[in-house]
């Protein structure tokens, strides 16, 4: 029997999407063209099961959506700035490149402890 898709994953699923386009700038300007088509065609397949479980989400669980995305969106600025921060302090000079690609992904783990948090809290 197959899991019932729930909002969180939803949310994370559209998290790693977001992680993913981030991560192409970094790829370009690294000229590193194997990897940039290798995260190219793991975003469509992502992008694929993301519509899949969205058209799956039953109306109570797309209701608790804009919270969950508002969230996210929180953790991804937090996520930005934490490793702006980081980087100001630990290191010489960053790329706005890699910058974006380490703020998506810190944001992304912090949205997924955080829904992790609740879960055990609840």
């Amino acid at each position: 029997m197959m899991a019932q898709p729930t909002a969180e994953r939803f949310s994370l699923m559209l998290g790693l999407l977001v992680l993913m386009v981030a991560t192409v700038p970094r790829y370009l300007a690294g000229g590193h063209d194997t990897r940039l088509s290798l995260i190219l065609m793991a975003l469509v397949v992502v992008a694929v099961v993301t519509t899949l479980n969205w058209r799956l989400l039953v109306a109570e669980q797309r209701r608790r959506l804009p919270a969950l995305l508002k969230r996210l969106g929180l953790c991804l600025v937090a996520g930005a700035v934490g490793m702006a921060l980081w980087h100001a302090v630990m290191s010489d000079w960053l790329s706005w490149q890699l910058l974006l690609a380490h703020g998506a992904t810190l944001g992304l783990l912090l949205h997924a402890l955080w829904l992790w948090g609740r879960a055990s809290s609840v």
